[in-house]
């Protein structure tokens, strides 16, 4: 049986079958009531219910006592053995993992992760360093150096070859420069935007706040394609340029300076990487990693450890020839990378859910509405965002594909919200 693979990054904890994804689970943790929901569910509640969320529990893993408390977690060890209990239920309950593991965990940290997995109801077959795993396959030079993206910090690692091996030199972790960091200052940019051109303050109230950062993904995908997009909220539009995000980049921009030897350093780039505004204009030696890099990378099979003996970190790997068709030296676009997940099956109204593309009873939203929503790529669309029902409740007219969380108001004053049903 071949292991499959979870990728440890709390931007999103990534599980690979085969070299296909099985999910995707931010380092959100959301309490409710007395117990808690992870990854995206927790994700898209940060900015509602900000007391009620925790994103430092993978980052700042130990046994120390929370501060501040959050519901009948302990420590952070609790809330991460929930998480990986969590994605291994909603993975299919596979029966062996090999992790890779960012290179800013201590021995500490690790040997605490692992004693953590050895009460879960999988076993773990491998441990190794992402970046080496990464290198290993689409870095070319004898010094590289791969650029990681987590929530709080960004970390740079050096690698070397040595022989036939790649192997860790050092790890710099760059704080102040990680996905919410970054994702802030972007989002204070728009509000500055409605604000300036419409007199209209989206951070005023959690939902809208909210809906900024939902929506940040998409528009960012726009802005890869065309210098300005249009980012609509509560009937107020707002017009975005690239030019005004391309800023945001500039401070971590600094900080890699100071930190690599000089400017013709190889460095691999994540892919989440790819959203910022004119990044790679001012990194021009960097690579942007495909989305699948670590399992194009890792051979889980060959890679899994069946002998009984204690775990132990892979920090060097077998380099590998095959580099011609690996990392890519222009930005390629990363839909899906931050906050894509799978696509709305139902509504859900009051407490019952109805299929997507069914109508519903007298009592509910008229069957013609509901019925005018249609897929397209594998993504349920509103027929007309701008006019008729149904429409989004925030008033948003801008026209994109349906995601869960998203609520929709029918023209007898009902209201749904989008869910998925497995």
């Amino acid at each position: 049986m071949t292991p499959l693979l979870l990728d440890i990054n709390d931007c999103q904890l990534q599980l690979w079958r085969d070299g296909e994804r099985v999910l995707r689970s931010p380092g959100y943790a959301l309490l409710q009531g007395d117990t808690y929901r992870f990854g995206a569910d927790a994700r898209d509640q940060a900015r509602r219910h900000p007391r009620a969320v925790s994103t430092r529990f993978w980052w700042q893993l130990s046994t120390e006592a929370l501060q501040p408390p959050l519901g009948p977690a302990r420590h952070s060890a609790d809330l991460v053995h929930a998480h990986l209990l969590d994605i291994h239920r909603e993975g299919g309950a596979p029966e062996e993992l090999l992790f890779t593991v960012p290179g800013t965990l201590s021995q500490q940290q690790l040997a605490l992760l692992l004693g953590i997995v050895g009460h879960c109801p999988f076993n773990a077959v491998g441990l190794i360093n992402r970046s080496v795993a990464l290198a290993s396959r689409f870095a070319q030079g004898e010094q590289r150096f791969h650029l990681e993206l987590q929530l709080h910090q960004a970390v740079l690692s050096q690698v070397q070859r040595k022989g036939s091996d790649v192997v860790l030199d050092h790890v710099v972790p760059l704080p102040g420069c990680g996905l919410l960091q970054l994702q802030e200052q972007l989002v204070a940019k728009l509000a500055a935007a409605f604000v300036e051109q419409t007199r209209y303050d989206p951070r005023n109230k959690a939902d809208t706040e909210q809906a900024l950062y939902d929506r940040l993904p998409d528009l960012l995908l726009q802005l890869q394609e065309k210098p300005e997009a249009n980012l609509e909220l509560n009937g107020y539009r707002a017009r975005v340029a690239g030019a005004d995000l391309a800023a945001t980049a500039q401070g971590l921009v600094q900080r890699l300076a100071s930190a690599l030897p000089n400017e013709s350093c190889e460095l691999l780039l994540d892919p989440l990487f790819g959203l910022l505004p004119t990044l790679h204009d001012a990194l021009p030696q960097a690579n942007l990693l495909p989305v699948d890099a670590l399992p194009q990378a890792l051979d889980t099979a060959s890679l899994a450890q069946r002998d009984g003996q204690a775990l132990h970190l892979h920090n060097s790997l077998p380099w590998s020839a095959e580099v011609s068709a690996g990392a890519q030296s222009e930005p390629a676009p990363v839909p899906e990378a931050i906050n894509a997940e799978p696509a709305p099956s139902h509504l859900l109204v009051g407490d019952t859910a109805y299929a997507l593309g069914n109508g519903l009873d007298a009592s509910g939203a008229p069957s013609s509405e509901l019925a005018s929503l249609h897929s397209e790529n594998n993504a349920w669309q509103l027929a007309d965002p701008q006019a008729g029902f149904p429409r989004f409740a925030d008033g948003s007219a801008e026209p994109r594909a349906l995601r869960c969380g998203d609520e929709l108001e029918f023209s007898n004053a009902v209201r749904g919200r989008l869910i998925r049903v497995h």
